[in-house]
C-alpha cells in the first residue's frame, strides 16, 4: 500500500514538470500533495493504532483460548467425576433397595420373633419397677441401718474410751504389783535361801513359805526365824495399806489324827494361817480388815506326786497380796 502511494505521486511530479503546467496549478498541486502527504501520516498513526489494538486483541485471543481449554478440560474432569458418581449413586439406590426389600422381609418372617422380643421386653421393664421398689425400700432400710450404725459407733467410741481407761488402771495396777513383789522381795532378801520364794500369779504376788521356815512337824506354832521372816514381811505391808492379804495354809495329803484340837489336816492349815495372821498383827500397823486367814487342807498342791519332795513342796503357807482394784471393778460394773 505504502508502495503504491509514492509510486502514483512520483507519477505525477513527473507529469507535472513534463507538461510544464503552471505556477498555479504547481501550487494547486502542492497544497494537494501536502493533503496526501497529512492522509498518509494519517493512515500510518491509524496503522499503528491498528497494530497496537490487533496485538491486545491475539494476546486476549490467546488468554480467553487458554481459559476455554482450561474449562475443557475442567469440564471432561467434572464430566468424568459427575459419571463417577452418578455410577455410584445408581448402585448404591439399587443396593439400598435391595437392602429394604430384605428388611421387609425379614419384618414378616420374623413377626413372632419380633413380638416374643416385645413380651420379654415388656417382662424386663416390670421386672425392672419390681427392682426399683426393692432399691428403695432396701434404701430406706439402709437409711434406718445408717442411723443404727451411728448410734453403735457412738457407743463404740464410749467403750473403747472405758477400755483405754481400764487398759490404763490395769497398767496401772500391774505396775503397782511389781513395784509390791521388789519391795516385798527386798524386805525377806535375807531369807532367799531360807524356804521362801516370791512370784506373781494371776496379778496378784504370791510370798510362799515352806514349813521348814514356819512350824515344827504337825505343830501350829511358828518357830523364831519364821517369826523374823514375818516380821520383816509386816514391816513391808505396813508401807503398802492398799493391799489385800489372804493367808492360806496348805498341807500334804497325808491325813492327820490327832486328839487335841487339830484332828485333821484342814484343823492344822487353818490354824496355821491363823498364826501367821497374828504375828502380822503383833507388831505392825497393819489394819486387820485386811487380812483374811484360811485353810486349804491338801486340796491345792503345787506337786501331786506323793514322794517326799514332792509333799514337802506341798506343806506350805501362801502369803497372797492383791492390789486395790476398787477403781477397776467399779469400772467394770459401770460397763
Amino acid at each position: 500500500m505504502k508502495k503504491g502511494v509514492f509510486a502514483a505521486y512520483a507519477l505525477f511530479v513527473i507529469l507535472c514538470l513534463s507538461s510544464c503546467v503552471s505556477q498555479n496549478k504547481f501550487e494547486a498541486l502542492k497544497t494537494k500533495d501536502a493533503d496526501l502527504q497529512s492522509q498518509i501520516d494519517a493512515a500510518k498513526a491509524s496503522n499503528v493504532d491498528c497494530q497496537t489494538k490487533l496485538l491486545e486483541l491475539q494476546t486476549r485471543y490467546d488468554k480467553d483460548e487458554r481459559d476455554v481449554n482450561g474449562l475443557r478440560q475442567d469440564t471432561n474432569i467434572s464430566g468424568t467425576s459427575y459419571r463417577d458418581l452418578s455410577s455410584k449413586y445408581t448402585k448404591i439406590n439399587q443396593l439400598s433397595e435391595e437392602l429394604l426389600d430384605k428388611y421387609n422381609m425379614l419384618l414378616k418372617g420374623n413377626e413372632a420373633d419380633t413380638k416374643k422380643i416385645s413380651g420379654q421386653l415388656q417382662m424386663t421393664q416390670e421386672d425392672l419397677l419390681k427392682k426399683e421398689d426393692q432399691l428403695n425400700i432396701l434404701q430406706a432400710q439402709l437409711g434406718r441401718e445408717r442411723v443404727h450404725l451411728d448410734s453403735l459407733t457412738t457407743v463404740l467410741k464410749d467403750r473403747e474410751a472405758k477400755v483405754a481407761e481400764l487398759e490404763s488402771l490395769i497398767k496401772q495396777k500391774d505396775a503397782a504389783v511389781d513395784s509390791l513383789k521388789k519391795s516385798i522381795t527386798d524386805a525377806l532378801v535375807g531369807f532367799a535361801n531360807k524356804g521362801i520364794s516370791v512370784y506373781e500369779k494371776n496379778g496378784k504376788v504370791y510370798v510362799s513359805m515352806e514349813e521348814k521356815l514356819l512350824f515344827p512337824s504337825g505343830s501350829t506354832v511358828v518357830e523364831a526365824d519364821g517369826v523374823e521372816a514375818l516380821q520383816q514381811l509386816a514391816k513391808a505391808l505396813e508401807q503398802n495399806p492398799d493391799i489385800g492379804i489372804n493367808v492360806e495354809g496348805h498341807t500334804d495329803e497325808v491325813p492327820m489324827h490327832g486328839k487335841g484340837e487339830i484332828k485333821d489336816n484342814w484343823d492344822l492349815s487353818a490354824m496355821r494361817a491363823t498364826s501367821i495372821v497374828k504375828i502380822l498383827l503383833q507388831d505392825a500397823k497393819i489394819d486387820p480388815k485386811r487380812l483374811t486367814a484360811s485353810g486349804v487342807s491338801q486340796y491345792d498342791p503345787i506337786d501331786p506326786a506323793t514322794t517326799p519332795d514332792a509333799r514337802k513342796k506341798n506343806r506350805r503357807t501362801d502369803i497372797i497380796l492383791t492390789p486395790k482394784l476398787s477403781e477397776i471393778l467399779k469400772l467394770l460394773n459401770n460397763q
